[in-house]
């Protein structure tokens, strides 16, 4: 890539922001130098490495390489078996310590038990794709796994240094019994050594010759401040004096053996740290080659997690790229834009059309398109995720080319126009079928018209020649040039008049207007000056106007019935999915009535056959033995029997009592309450009897027609129809059929938040709103957990999901009735 397209795109502050993420050194400068890759199997690997980092830390956190430090010149010694200082073995050992600790959270992938398969398809144009499964019990294999399978444990060195070397100038007793025994003679020989100089100082006879009580310390040897006149009395080396020449430190003679022995001792402490430092350097020496490994595998992985931290900070997700010069960004956020105020926008090339002419007023978003594609290319082509939606997709290129921005040179006495002709001129020499080139406002700084002509030349030989282009410009002639030829689109950033602000947003396909005389009038400027001002202007442009305000009023009212037959298919399949409850629901009470009187006709038929059988047998026993008590025996039974059934047709009179209505269509009135008698339920009158004498009940969810033969007027004490209570009806169940598509129980607990979920969740069934949205904020995710668990239960709730991008994202619950 050209490094003037990377400083104009400003791809290098993309690094800078990436470098901050990476821990050690070396994969700072790694992050530093990370240039796009022209090969698409080397970019679909840098994506993946890129992307399993990403799903790693979303799944187990994040991962630490605090410790990693550059041990080149450490092992290029250890090569010639030489010997490390403390420092340089310390770290080699902290390095160890880091590639354990990484090579266990590598492990950890186990967490997800999920499978991978890619299938990688051609690279005329299909993409790299990507199917994840969860299996229960089958390790997760992604493309980092190798990586952290082949990190060498090797703590029993790390282990070895850590108790040897206590910090870079310390070291421990028992790093070496040689050690050990040596510190104690030194200890007991200094120990000794002070006990004398105290009983000197101590001394009555000498301390007044003294200059101070205390023991001090002159060329690695102990010694005492004696004064001037009393050096005679001390005999003893003198080592040091005071400024003034008043003190002398003397070594007194009977000490000097004792300090010669600690001079000794000191010697061979040093000699026997030495040798540890050997051992170690020895011992780490023998696994040189799978610590250079080792520091080669975590400086890689630290890049790699560098690369998939950035991409978490921005939300970015993995493009899918192509070789056939395809580009379709959905939701692309300029990266180095305030991510909360930036506004997505959506690019598309290379497909119906190959040139993009974008128009529109300035400060509109134009030039912030043409560096988002730009950046995104470059981004995606490093193996950077980008800020935009998943199932974006992008193109390959060998170059991408762009002339953005002001370059006059005031050195090189090259005007504006001069500096963008001479970059134009090195685009259109260096340029190819498989480049991007940018161009903002090209053929501008110079006359209109033969600017223009000028810019329709270039931008259509590049487009000839099979380049994917994308220019804004103010020209007229270039929106025209766009409508007339094929592989050329127009599009525009949209302007609000009524705020004089532009919205951000690019819409492909239509050309944009510069608006300047609305705006003019909106700041002012007198009607007599703007009707001037359209006077001057000739009869072609004034034809181009009235087409783009066409075209927009055109695209307005497609939108608009798109919308609105996306909205009718929805209240279809809610109806649908009604009409489906409703069909399983009667099915399902009609099986169970049926059931219920099969089950009754058998308890009654098996009744029935026992009194017929005692019947049958007490008429024979009264006919082979005819007597008076026998008949009488049998009349009272069969009386008991009457009696039965008797007492079985008044219950069932009693449970049933027959009802019938006698009301006249005059007689009902909407919102009064009545009662189905076919059904046995209550409802609400919503519609008023038509000619065939139907009318509509709401009971609960369901509503249906049905006669007024079938409908009883229920009175309720103080209920009236006049006017006054018929409005106060009305008010009534207007709180169901006008509810808010949105409840917010931010600030609740789960307690409070279930009583007033339960509630409006009815009144939305009541009010046949087939989708409400539940804003519980994101917090730590209990009430979230909570409401979830509650609409699990829900038989009316016929799904829910947390928000997506744009909708709340994981702070509300998205809930379809």
């Amino acid at each position: 890539m050209n490094k003037r397209s990377l400083r104009i795109l400003e791809y290098n502050k993309i690094l800078s922001m990436l470098t901050e993420y990476a821990t050690s050194t070396m994969a700072k400068k790694r992050c530093d130098r990370i240039k796009p890759q022209r090969d698409i199997g080397t970019i679909n690997q840098l994506q993946e490495e890129t992307r399993d980092a990403l799903l790693r830390l979303h799944r187990q956190g994040n991962v630490s390489f605090s410790g990693l430090t550059d041990v080149g010149a450490s092992i290029k010694r250890l090569e010639v078996k030489g010997s490390l200082t403390s420092r340089e073995l310390l770290d080699i050992a902290s390095l160890i310590n880091v590639a354990s600790a990484v090579k266990q959270y590598g492990d950890g992938s186990d967490l997800a038990d999920t499978v991978t398969s890619r299938n990688r398809k051609g690279s005329s144009g299909n993409s790299l794709a990507t199917e994840t499964t969860d299996v229960e019990g089958v390790n997760r294999f992604d493309s980092l796994t190798e990586r952290f399978n082949q990190l060498v444990p090797l703590e029993h060195i790390s282990s070895e240094i850590k108790r040897c070397i206590l910090s870079e100038n310390e070291y421990a007793d028992d790093a070496s019994s040689t050690l050990k025994s040596i510190r104690r003679s030194i200890k007991l020989t200094n120990d000794k050594l002070r006990d004398q100089l105290a009983k000197m100082i101590k001394n009555d006879e000498t301390k007044d010759k003294l200059q101070e009580n205390l023991i001090t310390m002159r060329n690695g040897r102990y010694c005492i401040p004696v004064k001037q006149e009393y050096r005679s009395h001390f005999p003893g080396m003198i080592h040091d004096q005071s400024q003034s020449g008043s003190t002398l430190f003397i070594e007194p003679m009977a000490i000097v053996n004792l300090n010669n022995e600690i001079k000794e001792l000191t010697n061979q402490e040093y000699v026997e740290i030495e040798r540890i430092l050997e051992n170690l350097s020895l011992m780490a020496a023998d696994a040189v080659e799978d610590i250079a490994y080792n520091m080669e595998l975590l400086t890689e992985l630290d890049f790699i997690f560098a690369r998939a931290k950035f991409a978490r900070s921005y939300n970015g997700t993995q493009p899918i790229f192509n070789t056939a010069g395809i580009i379709d960004i959905k939701s692309g956020r300029h990266p180095l834009l305030e991510k909360h105020s930036v506004v997505p926008v959506d690019i598309r090339l290379g497909e119906d059309y190959t040139l993009l002419i974008i128009t529109g007023p300035n400060t509109g978003g134009k030039t912030v398109s043409l560096k988002t594609l730009g950046l995104f290319t470059l981004m995606g082509q490093a193996g950077l995720h980008i800020p935009a939606m998943e199932g974006s997709r992008l193109s390959v290129f060998e170059d991408v080319f762009a002339d953005i921005g002001d370059e006059q040179s005031i050195e090189q006495n090259l005007s504006t126009f001069s500096s963008h002709m001479s970059n134009i001129v090195y685009i259109v020499n260096h340029a190819g079928p498989n480049t991007l080139c940018l161009f903002d406002e090209p053929g501008g700084g110079t006359d209109p018209i033969e600017g223009a002509a000028l810019a329709i030349s270039i931008l259509n030989f590049l487009k000839n020649m099979g380049a994917r282009v994308m220019a804004t410009t103010h020209y007229s002639e270039l929106k025209t040039y766009a409508l007339s030829t094929e592989g050329v689109e127009n599009a525009s950033c949209e302007f609000d008049l009524a705020s004089l602000r532009p919205t951000y947003k690019l819409m492909i396909g239509v050309p944009g207007k510069s608006n300047a005389f609305a705006i003019s009038k909106k700041l002012g400027l007198p009607d007599y000056i703007i009707e001037s001002a359209k006077e001057n202007i000739d009869s072609d442009a004034i034809d181009m106007e009235t087409l783009i305000a066409d075209l927009e009023k055109s695209k307005l009212s497609i939108e608009a019935d798109e919308k609105a037959i996306e909205e009718y298919k929805k209240e279809i399949e809610e109806l649908k999915s009604r009409l489906k409850e409703k069909e399983e629901t009667l099915d399902t009470k009609k099986a169970e009535i049926l059931r219920k009187a099969r089950e009754e006709a058998r308890d009654i038929l098996e009744e029935a056959k026992e009194v017929a059988d005692q019947t049958i047998r007490d008429y024979n026993k009264w006919r082979n033995n005819p007597n008076k008590a026998s008949l009488n025996s049998m009349e009272e039974k069969r009386s008991n029997l009457r009696d039965k059934m008797k007492g079985y047709d008044s219950k069932n009179a009693k449970d049933t009592p027959k009802k019938t209505s006698n009301h006249k269509p005059k007689d009902f009135h909407i919102g009064d309450m009545v009662e189905v008698i076919s059904m046995g339920a209550k409802g609400t009158i919503t519609s008023l009897p038509d000619s065939k004498g139907l009318a509509t009940v709401q009971m609960g969810i369901l509503s249906s027609r049905l006669p007024i033969s079938d409908l009883i007027i229920i009175k309720e004490p103080g209920f009236t129809t006049n006017a006054t209570n018929y409005n106060k009806g009305r008010t009534s169940i207007s709180k169901a059929q006008f509810i808010s598509p949105e409840i917010n129980v931010m600030g609740m607990t789960v307690d409070e938040a279930i009583p007033e979920i339960d509630k409006y969740l009815d009144d939305a069934c009541l009010s046949h709103l087939g989708k409400v949205t539940i804003i519980h904020g994101k917090g730590t995710g209990a009430l979230r957990k909570g409401i979830h668990e509650f609409l699990k239960k829900q038989k009316h709730v016929k799904s829910f999901r947390s928000g997506e991008f744009g909708e709340g994202d994981f702070g509300v619950t998205i809930v379809e009735l």
